[in-house]
């Protein structure tokens, strides 16, 4: 029997964060990405991992732009970890002042978890139940599928594990410059699925030191270090927009399956690159904060969403 509060406290966090995961775990269903292919209830969430708004702004990526027009949104956390934990609870990145359901998740979410302290009013695409989206899509009878890239999906790690937990199939890709190998993993997975899948994807390229396969500049030189003295501004800018611009060519195939369902693409965060002295992200810097956001609703599930709001 523990003796005190904190012997209590570790055993129920060690309980915690080692969850078995989902109930039911569907079979993987490997393929190809065929444009229009995935099933029209299937949804793809891609989080471009401390992409800024003035980086998609300037790049114009076209499979990623195709997706919907672009907003000026805030991230909901300056890390992370924070931001991922609250958009897997349903607070994704959006416009306060628009009072517009999904473009303003307080209006009208696009994931809306039910068992929180806030209900549904209708103006919501996914009502789901569960402890995350991810649960919710489970016991909808969803195939899910999920790669991370940044340090704080290792799923080997006691704090990370109950954010992918819920994952039936699930790839940590080791470092920040493997979007083929995760590219790989999806489409091994959920590419050839005939029924609806839930699929994210954490994109690292466009994270410090962006860089990415075949690039032209080192991967060791980071040009954005907090606290550092050496860190250069107009590199950081011109690096990330060359990774997101490459990430866009990359992701085009998987997007393009996924034309006839619904899609997400946002930050999960930006970097701060020398305004008012700050430099990378981790901290609650209005350019930490800013991050695009570009979303298609499949069209039966937009209608369904007008016919009762």
């Amino acid at each position: 029997m523990p003796k005190s509060l904190g012997d209590r406290f570790r055993i129920a966090a060690r309980a915690f964060a080692s969850h078995e995961g989902p109930a039911t775990r569907l079979a993987a269903a490997p393929g190809v990405w065929r444009t229009g292919a995935m099933h029209r209830d299937s949804v793809l969430f891609i989080t471009l991992d401390s992409c800024r708004f003035d980086s998609f702004e300037a790049v114009v990526p076209a499979a990623l732009s195709a997706i919907g027009p672009l907003v000026r949104a805030q991230a909901p956390s300056y890390f992370t970890f924070g931001s991922h934990c609250a958009m897997f609870a349903g607070f994704t990145p959006g416009d306060g002042a628009r009072h517009e359901p999904f473009v303003n998740p307080k209006f009208g979410k696009i994931f809306r978890v039910l068992g929180g302290p806030a209900k549904s009013h209708g103006r919501d695409a996914f009502i789901l139940e569960g402890e995350s989206i991810v649960d919710g899509f489970n016991r909808q009878g969803y195939l899910t599928a999920g790669s991370g890239a940044a340090g704080w999906f290792d799923d080997r790690r006691e704090s990370v594990r109950h954010l992918v937990r819920h994952f039936q199939h699930y790839l940590y890709a080791g470092n920040c410059w493997s979007l083929a190998k995760q590219l790989s993993f999806l489409e091994q997975t959920i590419a050839g699925a005939t029924g609806p899948v839930f699929a994210f994807l954490n994109v690292g390229e466009t994270h410090v030191p962006y860089w990415h396969e075949g690039a032209a500049w080192e991967r060791d030189r980071n040009p954005c270090v907090p606290f550092a003295t050496t860190n250069d501004a107009a590199e950081s800018q011109r690096r990330q927009r060359a990774c997101l611009a490459w990430v866009d060519a990359q992701l085009a195939p998987m997007i393009g399956a996924f034309s006839n369902a619904s899609v997400l693409a946002c930050g999960d965060h930006g970097d701060a690159w020398g305004e008012d002295g700050f430099w990378e992200h981790g901290v609650a810097h209005p350019k930490v904060l800013e991050v695009p956001l570009v979303y298609r609703l499949a069209p039966h599930v937009r209608a369904r969403v007008e016919s009762i709001s």
